[in-house]
């Protein structure tokens, strides 16, 4: 059993933070709405902190899961954030999606052993503990986070040096945009052809055209159903740290910035917190 903290206590945070109590952990948790926390202490039994740094006193590791950059920095820097209270040696995991550059950032804190690992599987593979976890960072911090990450992971690659394990979310999202929508596209021209779509996807889907999204989403996209706990709003904020980052780094990236576009329309149409299977909404039927 170890001592832990865990910031941020959303639809991904929530269910992650359990497993570890369920692995035989003792857990803090600290939330910005701390209805959220102790709506979380009252199903798993930890403990809530007032704040971060209150959470991190005293915990061999502290991981967060919470927005964006912004976010991230509020509850780990400053006096009441969880870097003022850690211990030197102690291990700091973030599951945030973010910019590499404040992955980079953070880990220049070097008295601790700083991992940046976004996760993909959304709240489903949170909820299943079967999440993929992409790690940036020193070899020492990996070997030190992994048994801990094991608890809500089916997968756990370490792919580099601070910042590598945000660069590899973004390549993740990059390619989920394009197959997206190439599946809306084809269940549309399915439907435009007067064609059963259920049969369409049994042809189609043993075959090269397969994916994640085309096996999971073809049935919920057909009844307009998008209530899959990755919204469009998170989705245009992943596409935007890889656009920005592709600027840097010189990469072109004309799908997914074509993509992105299309997200934004289904916010216009009011689609912000619909999963993203909802790009499908903006192709006439």
């Amino acid at each position: 059993m170890a001592k832990l903290a865990f910031i941020g206590t959303g639809v991904m945070g929530a269910p992650m933070a359990g497993h570890l109590v369920t692995a035989g952990h003792d857990v803090t948790v600290y939330n910005r709405t701390r209805a959220k926390a102790e709506a979380w202490a009252s199903t798993y039994g930890g403990t809530v902190a007032a704040t971060p740094a209150e959470a991190a006193r005293g915990a061999a590791a502290v991981f967060t899961c919470v927005g964006n950059d912004d976010d991230l920095a509020a509850v780990t820097l400053g006096a009441d954030g969880a870097f003022a209270a850690m211990a030197d040696g102690a291990l700091f995991v973030d599951h945030t999606t973010v910019s590499a550059t404040i992955a980079r950032r953070l880990a220049e804190e070097t008295r601790l052993l700083v991992l940046d690992a976004p996760v993909s599987g959304g709240q489903a593979g949170a909820e299943n503990g079967k999440l993929s976890i992409m790690c940036g960072g020193s070899a020492e911090a990996f070997a030190a986070a992994e048994p801990l990450m094991r608890a809500y992971a089916a997968r756990i690659v370490h792919v580099g040096e601070a910042g590598a394990g945000q660069q590899t979310k973004m390549c993740n999202q990059i390619a989920i945009a394009g197959v997206v929508q190439g599946v809306a596209e084809a269940l549309r021209f399915a439907q435009k052809s007067g064609l059963e779509t259920g049969k369409v996807l049994e042809a189609i889907s043993g075959g090269a055209a397969q994916s994640w999204q085309m096996v999971n989403r073809w049935d919920s996209m057909a009844d307009e159903r998008f209530d899959f706990g990755f919204a469009v709003d998170w989705m245009r904020k992943d596409l935007g740290l890889a656009l920005d980052e592709a600027r840097a780094n010189g990469a072109v990236l004309p799908v997914a910035a074509l993509v992105d576009q299309f997200y934004a329309e289904v916010q216009a149409m009011g689609g912000s917190r619909q999963d993203t299977s909802s790009l499908v909404r903006r192709l006439p039927k």
